[in-house]
């Protein structure tokens, strides 16, 4: 008995340091020099997704959305000029995708651009998404965390393609 509940608190531990790694790298760098940062509160996204008619216009004919978004529990965006700090966040966001908790979804490269798409959760769920562009000069970097339904999200991704 005390085996399984040691392994249930690293389960969930593993989660929630998952899910508080995006938030850490924003509360570190927002309001450094050369870095603009956004912040939304789980707050904003359940009035978000209490909003009516919260569609988008799909191939598939119009999808609600707002079951998706009331899901977010925080959106962190930083968009970095700073030299530096471009080095640093590189770095932090290599270390927190090399720990194994993150799947590449997608990655583009050209011509010095890149970006790279990252989710965590397991096969019905999506705690953290992260999204990471840069052009050598700028760097993007998006976290949301959550409890994302893995089969909206597709289905959401599959609609509008």
């Amino acid at each position: 008995m005390k085996r399984l509940i040691i392994l249930a608190v690293i389960l969930l531990s593993a989660t929630i340091a998952s899910a508080q790694e995006g938030r850490n790298i924003y509360n570190k760098y927002s309001g450094g020099e050369g870095v603009t940062a956004v912040y939304i509160s789980p707050s904003m996204f359940k009035l978000i997704g209490k909003l009516p008619d919260l569609e988008i216009e799909t191939d598939g004919g119009p999808m609600d959305i707002a079951p998706l978004i009331s899901s977010f529990k925080g959106f962190y965006m930083l968009d970095i000029s700073n030299p530096s700090v471009i080095s640093e966040i590189n770095k932090e966001v290599t270390t927190m995708i090399s720990k194994g908790r993150y799947d590449l979804l997608m990655e583009v490269k050209d011509e010095g651009d890149n970006v790279q798409i990252y989710t965590s959760g397991d096969e019905k769920t999506i705690e953290s998404f992260v999204f990471i562009a840069s052009d050598g000069h700028e760097v993007q970097f998006i976290c949301i965390d959550g409890k994302i339904n893995r089969t909206d999200l597709e289905a959401l991704i599959a609609s509008a393609m």
